[in-house]
């Protein structure tokens, strides 16, 4: 649409046999407006162009701290559940193996199985100062969190055995009791 309006524009003009005399005339300020607006528009690319790379490094950082929080929460995790552990420990297993109604050679059994979990801790405990403390060991943020998440879940799974095993031996002694009261009770009738 457009070449066929220039060609009938320039068909007149041709037709109107038009003659121009003297030297053509050059309007230079819209060349320098042209010139000056490229000038604008190249500032405001490399702004833009440092602004994005500003960002980037922002961004960078963030996920840096993210996952030092991970790590951070992570280790507070462990650390709750590891006194949970020695909670445990020290409470009911003190309760268990002083209760009449566990044989005397349940003793070692019982207490080699809970220092077990417990010697399973303090390993734990032990390789995770390692991971946080030693530069020895080149791992990234998030390659450390995720061990530290493991080493989580880990935990998580012993206080759930200590658990199930301190549910086991209440069951075991409150079972030894009744059936003490059963053999031991009156048969007056």
């Amino acid at each position: 649409m457009k070449s066929k309006i220039l060609i009938l524009a320039m068909a007149l003009l041709f037709s109107l046999n038009i003659k121009a005399q003297g030297m053509p005339v050059y309007d230079n300020t819209n060349f320098i407006s042209l010139i000056k607006q490229l000038l604008e528009s190249g500032k405001q690319t490399s702004n833009l162009i440092k602004t994005v790379k500003f960002l980037k490094t922002q961004k960078e950082n963030l996920e840096k701290v993210n996952d030092v929080i991970k790590q951070l929460k992570a280790v507070q995790e462990i650390n709750r559940d590891n006194q949970r552990l020695i909670d445990i420990v020290n409470e009911d297993l003190r309760d268990i193996l002083n209760s009449p109604f566990i044989k005397p050679d349940e003793i070692t059994r019982i207490s080699d199985s809970f220092n077990a979990i417990i010697d399973t801790s303090l390993d734990n405990l032990d390789f995770i100062d390692q991971i946080l403390s030693s530069d020895y060991m080149k791992m990234s943020d998030a390659e450390r969190a995720s061990i530290l998440k493991a080493k989580e879940v880990q935990t998580k799974e012993m206080v759930a055995e200590i658990t199930k095993k301190t549910e086991r031996y209440r069951d075991i002694i409150s079972f030894r009791k009744m059936q003490d009261k059963i053999n031991n009770r009156e048969t007056a009738y």
